[in-house]
């Protein structure tokens, strides 16, 4: 079942669904292809109470290959509580194309169902799906991966992935951008976002060319939304089935923000890091001397702020950031993050403009991130959020005007460090407050009616994370029935199955859905089952073999 798409899609899905009642709905998918007379459906009956498991069964039936999934499904089972996601391995498929250990990942999403986990979230590369050539789709992988979920009875929710991951060839979870664009910056490197010091920075398209043609006759935006219209008419009639959620990448990491710090850097690299404006390549420094020119001051347009000190120096030795007298809280200071803070906003106009477009009338919720820049927060001027593009101060919330952007487009809010305590960030760096911006930011989604997505941003598993994770949730979704909240854990890998942290695991899982804990009669590939603990020592076993090999 290959899907390949370049101008004209070579793949064309049907799909009927009806829906019996609230509890109980049939469904029935068949892929067709061009390039091949032989049809392969997949029907799934959920929460039948006739199933005889989700093992399946193949029946040919002149010259079809029908495929039958039946599992106990209840899409009620977390009406009482928070469903719990969690992200796939980043590269669950490889560069091929092609799902990456295939066998290892059916073993977990089983395991997952069978823990009453709602769903998963799966990324989506730009650098994987039109790696050579523009409009050259290769959606393979991705459709065999939701296939497979869809066998376990999980929901998916989709991460558009237009950044680049890991940092570089030497990374083993190195994906960069497409070829084809990494060719167009070798062009122009002004494509590229650029510090006053003249540092590059390919992890995602300078926002200062959105609506220019750069990219082969298209600007970003185009391409992004090209992207997006594709992927929805190769899997349309998944939405609202299997695919329930579609994140859009706005930024590096993903997220709505500047490359100020690295997103690939481990904690203790970036937890003082002041962060670097990104505003020094030629598209963003002439938006910055239009907008200084229309107000009369033409010498505020040459550059970013000066005096604003180097990546790890403290903030009050900077003219620019320092509580007392710093510069970033005078007129000039103002305009330039009214200014800084106002083209990453409108980034994420145009993003969500095009997004609402493309997938209005699909049963499918959209989402953003934004990023958990927490590790000055008790300054004044609060510089890592300045240098990220949030214009967040002890006298301005920042957050704000974002909350407003996703709510006038009918976005949910994504964000991470659900799991950080101040006690524990403090050690690390005493200006921190995790806590803090997490209750500005949850305050902002509430007052903005917009749903939320709460993440961890570290793998910590112990029992302290994860009641940091209900504390916080509760914080945000007590008193509202209206704007649901779910949890998305980062992610699945082998420490995962390791027999204490799946026990914290599935008590969490427990916890967040109020005890209505969904148990699927999951048979797996096979004779091997995954209801008992050897079974996870078995998954983690297949994930210690796959990484030696």
């Amino acid at each position: 079942m290959a899907i390949l798409s370049q101008s004209t899609a070579s793949f064309s899905p049907s799909f009927v669904f009806t829906r019996s009642d609230s509890t109980r709905f049939p469904c029935h998918v068949t892929f067709r292809t061009r390039s091949s007379p032989r049809r392969v459906a997949v029907s799934s009956r959920l929460n039948s109470s006739k199933s005889p498991g989700a093992g399946g069964s193949l029946s040919p039936d002149n010259g079809d290959v029908a495929y039958e999934l039946h599992h106990d499904y209840s899409p009620q089972r977390c009406r009482n509580g928070s469903p719990v996601f969690v992200t796939m391995p980043v590269k669950s498929v490889g560069p091929e194309g092609r799902v990456a250990r295939p066998k290892t990942i059916m073993f977990s999403l089983k395991a997952l169902a069978s823990a009453g986990v709602e769903g998963v979230v799966i990324e989506i590369w730009w650098g994987l799906v039109e790696k050579n050539e523009p409009r050259a789709y290769d959606w393979r992988g991705y459709e065999e991966l939701f296939m497979m979920a869809c066998k376990c009875g999980l929901k998916v929710r989709v991460v558009l992935a237009f950044h680049q991951h890991g940092t570089g060839p030497d990374d083993p979870n190195w994906i960069p951008l497409p070829l084809w664009v990494l060719d167009e910056i070798q062009k122009d490197v002004e494509l590229a976002y650029c510090d006053r010091f003249g540092r590059r920075n390919i992890e995602y398209i300078s926002l200062g060319c959105d609506i220019l043609p750069v990219l082969r006759g298209r600007s970003p935006v185009q391409v992004y939304a090209d992207f997006m219209r594709d992927f929805r008419d190769s899997f349309r009639n998944l939405f609202g089935v299997i695919i329930t959620g579609v994140q859009i990448g706005m930024g590096p990491g993903g997220e709505l923000r500047y490359p100020s710090f690295s997103s690939q850097e481990p904690i203790l690299a970036w937890s003082r890091e002041l962060g670097e404006f990104q505003c020094y390549d030629k598209y963003m420094l002439a938006s910055l001397n239009a907008s200084a020119r229309n107000i009369g001051k033409r010498e505020w347009g040459n550059g970013g702020p000066v005096g604003a000190g180097s990546l790890m120096q403290n903030p009050e030795h900077t003219d620019f950031f320092k509580n007392d007298g710093g510069s970033w809280n005078t007129p000039y200071g103002k305009f330039f993050l009214e200014w800084y803070s106002d083209m990453l906003l409108l980034h994420g106009e145009r993003i969500c403009r095009e997004a609402e477009a493309i997938f209005r009338g699909i049963e499918v919720h959209i989402s953003a991130k934004l990023a958990a820049i927490h590790w000055h927060y008790i300054l004044q001027s609060h510089p890592s959020e300045l240098t990220a593009g949030y214009y967040n101060t002890f006298n301005r919330d920042g957050y704000l005007p974002f909350a407003r952007l996703f709510s006038k487009y009918g976005f949910s809010m994504c964000c991470s460090c659900f799991e950080m305590q101040d006690e524990v960030m403090k050690k690390i760096n005493p200006d921190s407050s995790p806590e803090g911006f997490l209750r500005q930011l949850l305050l902002a989604a509430r007052l903005c009616d917009i749903s939320l997505e709460g993440q961890n941003f570290s793998t910590n598993l112990d029992d302290g994370a994860f009641s940091q994770v209900l504390k916080m949730s509760k914080f945000y979704s007590d008193g509202i029935e209206k704007r649901p909240f779910s949890f998305n854990f980062v992610r699945m890998d082998k420490r995962l199955f390791e027999f204490r942290n799946w026990d914290r695991f599935t008590r969490f899982v427990r916890q967040m859905s109020d005890g209505n804990i969904f148990r699927a009669r999951l048979n797996a590939v096979g004779d091997i089952r995954l209801k008992t603990t050897p079974g996870m020592a078995e998954v983690g076993l297949l994930y210690h073999l796959y990484q030696h090999s």
